[in-house]
Formats: structure tokens, sequence, C-alpha cells
């Protein structure tokens, strides 16, 4: 009975410890509208990544469920950029640059020929890079922090993989 008590109390501490840490699996990305988290971007210094998208695109929803939903991924793009859903097919008019454009002409603007696309910007809206189609968490978890050290600066993405012992398949 001594031993079933000692027990008790062991897991009733061990589920207060559990409990006062704080839960990971709570982070939150807050997406913003382009203008907003351009804005944005400016104010807090911060990189910014673009989700480009359509409501009909399967890639797209994929990118969402496995990628954005990661924790690691979540956790890097919270702390690092300002995250922007764009969709390609949307309505309003963004502002960029000084010019007005429906989320289409921006699209394009910007070279985007199929979604997903991600793009990247500077903290002041210059483009970075523009990487087309769906990337596998890990991947795309190297791709952010690629960016985000502005390693592109200085070498080729490759040359970064090698040098973190990625294997680029």
């Amino acid at each position: 009975m001594k031993f079933l008590g000692t027990l008790l109390v062991a897991a009733i501490l061990m589920t207060g410890t559990l409990v006062a840490q704080p839960k990971r699996e709570s982070v939150k990305l807050e997406w913003e509208s382009f203008n907003a988290g351009i804005e944005k971007a400016k104010a807090h210094h911060k990189k910014v990544l673009v989700d480009v998208y359509t409501d009909w695109c399967g890639w797209c929803k994929k990118m969402d469920a496995a990628v954005y939903s990661d924790l690691s991924v979540k956790e890097y793009l919270g702390k690092n950029f300002v995250v922007i859903k764009m969709n390609a097919e949307g309505h309003g008019t963004l502002h960029y640059k000084g010019q007005d454009f429906t989320p289409a002409q921006l699209a394009a603007a910007f070279g985007v020929n199929g979604y997903p696309t991600t793009l990247f910007l500077k903290e002041d809206s210059e483009p970075i890079t523009v990487l087309p189609g769906y990337v596998e968490a890990p991947m795309f978890l190297n791709i952010l922090t690629y960016v985000a050290e502005d390693q592109y600066q200085s070498k080729q993405f490759d040359e970064y993989l090698k040098e973190k012992g990625v294997k680029s398949d």
C-alpha cells in the first residue's frame, strides 16, 4: 500500500511538472494579409514569407497540412519571418512598391506560374527568391534557415546543404 501511495504522489508531481511546462503544440502561425504583412515586416525588421496558393490546389492543401503545421517549421517561421497567405485568385487590391495590383497581377509580377509557390522577401519587401512547388518539412526548414541567416548572399543552396551535411537528392 505504501508503494501505491508513493507511486500516486510521483504521478501527481510528474503531471504537475508536465502541466507547468509550455505546450510546444500550441505554437500558432499568425498569417497576415499581404498589405498588413508587408507593413509588419518593415516595423519588426523581419523577412517575409508569402505562401501563394489557390483554393483548388491539392499540393497547397498538403503544404498547409504537412509543412506549415510541422512544429519545427512553425516555430522557426514564428521567430524569423512575417508570414503572408496570398490567394492568387483572390480579390482586393494589394499595394507593392507604390503600385496597386490584383493578387493575380502581383503573382505574375513575381514570376509565379504554379501553386504552391513560396516567395521570400527582405524586410523592405525587396525579393530574395521564389520557390515553386511543394517541399517536405525537413528540406523546407533548411530553406528557411538558408534565407533567414542570409546564407543566400554568399553561397549556393547546394553548397549550404553540403556544409550542413544534408543530402540534396
